[in-house]
């Protein structure tokens, strides 16, 4: 953060960044926010790194993801391509798997659980326009963040908005939108999407 000294009597005045406002849920604007587009930029190149690494060295693609993260816990695998904004507002649980296509977009915090599938194409997406005509041409967005809980499986092609959390051991059918929080232990699905049946014991019969 920086400060502003607008004489010598006066107390220095903080001049908060399009960062601090953003991680902070505030209004605030891409453009004016070059420390942003250089954020986004380097992100995006790190992905494109990892991509280009997996084939032919995966340990290698492995250890950049990590670094690339906020935080990854033990045992997590992906598939490549990914495409995130903000690297460091991810956060992955031990043994969960990111299958190919995965999108991230804004600098909402996002906290993926343990034991999570996410299936091909999946986007979350962290980022609200204004939605005054003139104040969405100014630039303004802000973002909520997106939880999804422990031993959740999202189908391929879900889509997550801003602020949803999805709870512990659901669901989520393929090509699902989600606009509001799904509770634990069920099945969703459509657009939007909505409850179709909780998970019961009569599920389990694989196991035994």
């Amino acid at each position: 953060m920086a400060f502003v000294v607008t004489d010598n009597k006066t107390p220095p005045t903080p001049v908060r960044s399009e960062f601090d406002k953003m991680v902070a849920g505030e209004w605030y604007r891409y453009r004016n926010g070059p420390e942003l587009a250089d954020l986004t930029t380097s992100t995006q190149r790190t992905c494109r790194q990892i991509t280009a690494l997996y084939d032919d060295d995966r340990a290698a693609a492995h250890a950049l993801f990590q670094r690339l993260l906020g935080t990854v816990g033990d045992g997590v695998d992906f598939r490549p391509p990914m495409y995130l904004d903000y690297g460091s507002r991810l956060h992955v649980g031990a043994n969960t798997f990111i299958n190919a296509d995965f999108l991230t977009l804004g600098g909402g915090e996002i906290t993926i659980g343990a034991n999570v599938l996410v299936g091909p194409s999946a986007r979350l997406y962290t980022p609200t326009h204004a939605i005054d005509p003139d104040e969405r041409r100014a630039g303004y967005e802000r973002v909520s963040p997106i939880v999804i809980e422990d031993d959740v499986w999202l189908g391929g092609n879900v889509v997550v908005c801003p602020g949803v959390t999805i709870g512990a051991g659901s669901i989520i059918g393929a090509g699902s939108v989600v606009t509001k929080d799904i509770p634990a232990g069920v099945i969703a699905a459509g657009n939007p999407a909505r409850v179709v049946r909780a998970i019961g014991p009569e599920d389990r019969g694989i196991m035994g």
